[in-house]
């Protein structure tokens, strides 16, 4: 089922920061609505990936205002949000592994199982959409999520709540200055995780990418107030490839253990240590760019920064 390409939300300069939040929260909940019949089959792995991003997207949204509605405000949605996005979780993983994972790397390796693994593979996928994705979709608890998010972002809620002076002020304040200093903090949060990290921790660089991942949102988020934050992102994207690529295969093992479970077939074990093996193995070649990437990122120019960017 074909969609509408996604779009950034329309925050723009005449708006303050609440309106802006609301902006943001509308616009990916219309998203998530848009493609949640779709995420209800793997016929169209677009659907689990889509509602998945957008979830993701919300609940950096979250995170990144926190200076103007705290936790203690929006606490309830983000549990909310990572209880869905954790039921959808292994339907992405699953969708990952099979069109991309096992297809690009099986004919490559000299060992048999990969048709077995796929029909595992498969197996699994259509339980967990039946029992997760469907079951989450058909729930109570998700119709009450989308109620009760609703009103509060259309009313803005977060307005009427208790809140600290700095705190509303910041709600009322101008979206220009705020998303400079927002943009500001969350790059130097990149920073303070990158530099001098250590490549070869696990911990390290999972923290990296998630304030990567936060970083890019913030820039998507403001993207129709700032001509050329689109380019800004862009020399983000090897550092980002290189993260991802790292968490694919955690999530790789994880996912296998999962697939194989029950199975005591020699050929599968070997053929699924070959795997896992063969994408470290592009891991650490790409590791080897890390610090080439890390250069492009921290070179790049910042255009919430230049006037000249200013779209009003």
């Amino acid at each position: 089922m074909a969609k509408k390409p996604k779009t950034p939300a329309p925050t723009n300069a005449s708006q303050t920061v609440s309106e802006a939040f609301a902006t943001i929260m509308r616009h990916n909940f219309a998203y998530l609505l848009e493609w949640q019949d779709v995420a209800r089959s793997w016929e169209d792995i677009e659907g689990v990936h889509q509602l998945r991003v957008t979830v993701r997207r919300m609940r950096s949204a979250l995170t990144l205002f926190r200076s103007a509605i705290p936790k203690t405000v929006s606490e309830t949605w983000g549990d909310e949000m990572r209880w869905l996005a954790s039921e959808l979780g292994m339907a992405r993983d699953l969708d990952v592994f099979i069109a991309e994972g096992l297809a690009t790397i099986a004919d490559k390796m000299p060992l048999d199982g990969a048709e077995r693994l796929l029909e595992l593979a498969k197996a699994k996928r259509a339980h967990v959409y039946e029992t997760q994705v469907a079951s989450m979709l058909d729930s109570n608890r998700y119709r009450q999520f989308k109620d009760g998010f609703v009103d509060w972002f259309e009313h803005s809620r977060w307005e009427s709540a208790n809140l600290k002076d700095k705190q509303k002020k910041n709600l009322s304040m101008n979206l220009v200055a705020y998303s400079r200093n927002l943009m500001d903090k969350q790059e130097r949060k990149v920073l303070s995780a990158g530099c001098n990290v250590d490549r070869y921790n696990p911990g390290e660089m999972h923290r990296l990418r998630i304030e990567c991942k936060k970083l890019r949102y913030a820039a998507e988020f403001f993207s129709t107030m700032f001509t050329g934050m689109d380019v800004f992102i862009q020399h983000m994207k090897g550092l980002q490839d290189l993260l991802g690529l790292m968490n694919d295969i955690a999530v790789m093992k994880t996912l296998l253990s999962f697939v194989l479970e029950g199975s005591e077939e020699h050929e599968l074990m070997v053929f699924s240590g070959g795997l896992v093996g063969w994408r470290t193995c592009d891991y650490y070649h790409m590791l080897d760019s890390f610090d080439e990437f890390w250069e492009e990122f921290t070179a790049a120019k910042h255009p919430w920064w230049k006037k000249s960017a200013l779209v009003r």
